[in-house]
């Protein structure tokens, strides 16, 4: 059917674009719409990322490999700590870090669905 091409698509690991930046973490866009972002991002054995928050959108994470650790809340006293198979919710402007204290890359997927701009870098926590 013609102007049906677009509606299912498949984007390969090697199609992948470098996603929005935050210090110690490898971003990587799948594809972006409107209201939505997707993507993989890797995590380094004993990094840590950079503050940030991801604006008017809400993610859904499922960790792939590895240990992500994320600080968030006030001063970034509270942590999550998930593994392999796991989800992580963050909600909208949660401003909050990742780490990987693990032997291993921490892989992880994630899925946004809001408006604007997907990655806002911040020096810390309120």
């Amino acid at each position: 059917m013609p102007g049906h091409d677009d509606e299912v698509r498949v984007i390969r690991a090697d199609q992948r674009t470098a996603g929005p930046p935050t210090a110690g973490m490898d971003r990587q866009e799948a594809f972006t719409t409107e209201t939505m972002w997707a993507g993989y991002a890797r995590t380094k054995p004993g990094m840590m990322s950079g503050w940030h928050h991801h604006g008017d959108y809400e993610s859904a994470i499922y960790v792939l490999s590895g240990s992500l650790h994320m600080e968030f809340g006030p001063s970034g006293t509270q942590t999550v700590v998930a593994g392999p198979g796991d989800f992580v919710f963050v909600a909208k402007g949660a401003v909050h870090r990742e780490s990987n204290p693990s032997n291993e890359p921490a892989d992880i997927a994630v899925v946004r669905a809001g408006r604007g701009e997907s990655n806002v870098n911040v020096d810390g926590p309120a």
